[in-house]
């Protein structure tokens, strides 16, 4: 097995933490307040990575915090393209 690159090894730990703190159910100034928080502790446990590389770690963590689907269910129920608005009962 591959000795992994330091950068990989923060990256998959910022995800296996931000899995466990909850950080994904967190409004964006708290993701943001947790992560600089983190970077620190990342920072330290791997000495190795440079500002830069902090910067992008926290970038791909914030990436990764925005779910792909909206977690908010809409407001009104939206219409197919094709088919038109919803037909109401």
């Amino acid at each position: 097995m591959p000795k992994q690159e330091p950068m990989d090894r923060a990256r998959d730990e910022l995800f296996s933490h931000i899995h466990r703190c909850g950080v994904l159910e967190a409004n964006v100034d708290d993701q943001d307040s947790w992560m600089t928080e983190t970077m620190g502790y990342l920072a330290e446990r791997y000495p190795d990575l440079g500002e830069q590389e902090l910067v992008q770690l926290k970038a791909v963590g914030m990436r990764f915090c925005q779910p792909v689907i909206s977690r908010l269910a809409p407001e009104e129920p939206v219409g197919h393209p094709v088919l038109g608005p919803p037909k109401e009962a």
